[in-house]
C-alpha cells in the first residue's frame, strides 16, 4: 500500500545516529554536514558515514517514524562478514568501496561498466523511507539515500529478449573471510528480479541512509532495495548488473529452495518452514505487530502477479 505523508517527515525526526565513530570522524563528519546544510549541494559519497545530501520523496515515503540509526546500522544479514547480526559492523569495517566499478552486461543495447562515483553524479538522489522486512521475522523502517534502479536499466536499453535481471555481489575472499570457508552459499551472493519488478518506481539502488553514506556493513557502496519482498533479495555490495533472457540462478534459492524462494513477496499467509510470517518484531519496539501482504506495498506491486497463485509467489 502506498503512504502519502499528511506531512513529509522532517530531518529532525530521523533519529540521531549515536556516536561510535572516534572522536575525529564525528568532527569531520559534522563539520561537513555543516557545509552540505549551508550550500545546499550533494556531497559525493567517498566513505561510509560520510554526509550525504538528497531531494526527500513524500509520495514513496510511509508515514512511520524510521528506525532507532544505531539498530538499524547494527543489526545486519551480511554473511560474508559473519553469520550473526553483529560480527558485520565489526568485520566489514576494512571493506574497500573506492574504486568500485558495476558492470552493466547481457540483453542491453549499451553495456557499460560505471564507477559508483560516476554514477553519483549522473542521477539525482532521493530520500525514502521504506519498511524493510527480513524472512527471519524481524523488521526495520530506514530513511534510504539513492535513485530508482529503473533510471539506469533505461539508459542501458534493454532489448526486446530481457526478461529477468541478475545482480552479483563483490567476491573478494581476502576482504570477505566467510568467503574463504564452508557455507552453504555459493559465493558470490547471487540475486534476482523480473524485468518488470527491476523497472517498478519502488526498486531503488541505495547508496545512503540516515543522511550519510552506506556504511560497508549495510551493502556500501551501492545495493539494491526492493521493499515489498523479504531482505534477502536486497543484495549488497553489488558489482554486476546483468539483464537476461534466462531465469537466473540465486543463491538462498540454490542453497535452500524449500525455504527460500525465487519472488520472496512479503506474505503473511505462508510460513516459511520453520516459523511463522503472520507477525514480525520491529527492531527497537516491544512485541509483535502484524505483518501486512507485500509488506505494506499491496497496491503499488500486486498488480504485477495477477493470475498468479500468491502463495506460490513466495
Amino acid at each position: 500500500m502506498r503512504y502519502r505523508p499528511e506531512r513529509p517527515i522532517q530531518s529532525e525526526e530521523i533519529t540521531p545516529r549515536e556516536i561510535f565513530l572516534n572522536r575525529r570522524q564525528f568532527i569531520r563528519a559534522t563539520a561537513a554536514a555543516g557545509i552540505a546544510a549551508t550550500t545546499g549541494a550533494c556531497t559525493p559519497a567517498r566513505a561510509g558515514g560520510e554526509p550525504l545530501a538528497a531531494q526527500r520523496n513524500a509520495r514513496y515515503s510511509v508515514r512511520e517514524g524510521p528506525s532507532n540509526k544505531r539498530l538499524a546500522t547494527s543489526y545486519n544479514n551480511f554473511y560474508e562478514f559473519g553469520a550473526d547480526k553483529r560480527s558485520p559492523a565489526f568485520r566489514a569495517r576494512g571493506l574497500k568501496t573506492r574504486p568500485w566499478q558495476i558492470e552493466i552486461s547481457g540483453a542491453v543495447e549499451a553495456p557499460q561498466t560505471l564507477e559508483i562515483d560516476e554514477i553519483l553524479k549522473r542521477y539525482p538522489l532521493e530520500e525514502r523511507v521504506y519498511r524493510l522486512r527480513c524472512v527471519e521475522a524481524w523488521s526495520m523502517v530506514v530513511p534510504w539515500i539513492g535513485f530508482p534502479l529503473a533510471s539506469l536499466l533505461q539508459d542501458m536499453g534493454p532489448t526486446s529478449e530481457a526478461r529477468y535481471v541478475e545482480f552479483t555481489t563483490l567476491l573478494d575472499p581476502e576482504q570477505m573471510p566467510r568467503q574463504k570457508g564452508e557455507s552453504a552459499i555459493e559465493w558470490p551472493y547471487v540475486e534476482a528480479l523480473r524485468l518488470d519488478e527491476a523497472l517498478h518506481p519502488l526498486t531503488m539502488l541505495v547508496v545512503g541512509y540516515y543522511g550519510q553514506a552506506l556504511e560497508n556493513q549495510s551493502g556500501a557502496p551501492i545495493r539494491l532495495i526492493v521493499p515489498w519482498k523479504y531482505g534477502f533479495k536486497s543484495i549488497k555490495s553489488i558489482v554486476k548488473i546483468r539483464v537476461t533472457p534466462k531465469l537466473p540462478r540465486t543463491s538462498w534459492n540454490d542453497a535452500a529452495p524449500h525455504e527460500y524462494g525465487f519472488y520472496a513477496n512479503v506474505n503473511p499467509e505462508v510460513d516459511h518452514p520453520r516459523w511463522s510470517q503472520a507477525t514480525e518484531r520491529r527492531l527497537g519496539k516491544a512485541g509483535r505487530i502484524p505483518t501486512l501482504p507485500f509488506n505494506g506495498y499491496a497496491d503499488d506491486v500486486a498488480a504485477l502477479y495477477d493470475g498468479m497463485n500468491l502463495k506460490q509467489l513466495y
